[in-house]
């Protein structure tokens, strides 16, 4: 689906549809319309309602559309085609403007991790941004996956940016809803404009890419060399919605996944079966997020919370008992979750999501035996 043209919102949009209906011819769509002939009745919706979906400015489709970069564009996306078992890591970006310790815990996880992402004002909270993150990084010669989170970002902005960083050698884009601006801080931001959506953001930057086209019709003579990507939620509804929703997302242009934090290994695995059975898992590389737990109130906040997060029983009375010793247990909770899906049809690496324990990352590297 295309984004809104805010100059036909309401009324203008009724009207796109009545004058589609008189092209096709009002007796036929009626009488397609109350037909009990399936592929006649759908026929005819279709060719006034796709018709008004798909302008020609957008020219969506439901089609898979792989990437006409040719070689790898990234560090990342060259070892996941290599078939590595790829290791990226976040780090949490500063609340002021000193980037001492934003350095320091880039430094700290860089030689042990592939690329490493900034959240995009996560939990709608505002933090340096993703993009100047990202130029940090560059500086100190690690790999950045940029956020861009939908909630914050307008079709004129996405493009602009991106086309810019893109020069600067910011390659990896995941493209986010972000977090719903009631879980943030007051005064809460409203959620009635939302310019463009995660699946939109894929799409256009796509076509930017392998189409040399911006949004509007305009062409440029050096489109952006991306690697896409998207965040999925494996555990947020059900496995056959969760796919069919992943497949959209893939369709659009996402070439790999960064998942929602996952504590339970074999609950991925009828996930992955729906993601199989739609033809999905070959096409777009696979990167399971996980946490290591410092704290039983980490651990409890996580599972009570985050939606689509759950920790089963045993881990919670694990960390609830451990006491003093939660840290060292969470770092083994952790290693035990990577032996159990590092061998899984589909799965192509790990999203370490550092909670600000970015000094972890190096010992579960090397004791996962993934260094």
């Amino acid at each position: 689906m295309p984004p809104l043209d805010w100059d036909k919102v309401g009324t203008e949009t009724w009207g796109d549809v009545v004058r589609q209906i008189r092209k096709v011819g009002t007796r036929k769509f009626i009488g397609g319309v109350l037909s009990k002939d399936k592929v006649r009745k759908n026929e005819v919706w279709e060719s006034v309602f796709k018709t008004i979906r798909q302008p020609d400015w957008w020219k969506g489709d439901s089609v898979y559309h792989p990437s006409s970069c040719g070689g790898p564009v990234s560090e990342l996306e060259k070892r996941l085609r290599n078939g590595d078992f790829v290791v990226a890591t976040e780090v949490t970006p500063p609340v002021g403007s000193a980037t001492g310790k934003l350095k320091r815990d880039i430094e700290l996880v860089q030689p042990y991790v592939t690329a490493i992402n900034f959240t995009d004002s996560s939990s709608a909270r505002a933090k340096m941004s993703s993009i100047a993150c990202s130029i940090v990084a560059l500086k100190a010669g690690a790999e950045p996956i940029l956020q861009i989170a939908s909630r914050d970002t307008t079709r004129c902005g996405l493009q602009g940016d991106v086309v810019g960083l893109n020069e600067i050698g910011i390659r990896n884009v995941l493209c986010i809803s972000g977090d719903n601006p009631r879980i943030g801080p007051s005064p809460t931001s409203s959620m009635n404009f939302v310019d463009i959506d995660s699946v939109q953001m894929l799409w256009i930057l796509r076509r930017m890419r392998d189409e040399g086209i911006y949004l509007d019709g305009r062409r440029m003579k050096e489109p952006p060399r991306l690697f896409l990507g998207a965040a999925t939620s494996p555990f947020s509804s059900d496995p056959v919605l969760q796919a069919i929703k992943d497949q959209k997302k893939v369709n659009a242009g996402a070439q790999f996944f960064q998942t929602n934090l996952v504590f339970e290994a074999d609950r991925l695995d009828p996930w992955l079966e729906e993601l199989y059975k739609r033809g999905v898992l070959d096409k777009v590389a696979i990167l399971i997020g996980l946490a290591p737990l410092k704290s039983y109130k980490i651990a409890e906040y996580l599972h009570t919370t985050v939606p689509g997060v759950r920790l089963t029983d045993d881990i919670l009375k694990r960390m609830e008992k451990a006491g003093d010793s939660a840290p060292e247990v969470g770092v083994q909770i952790a290693l035990e979750f990577i032996d159990k899906i590092k061998n899984k049809q589909g799965v192509r690496g790990i999203h370490i999501m550092t909670l600000g324990w970015e000094a972890i990352v190096e010992r579960l590297v090397k004791e996962s035996g993934l260094a």
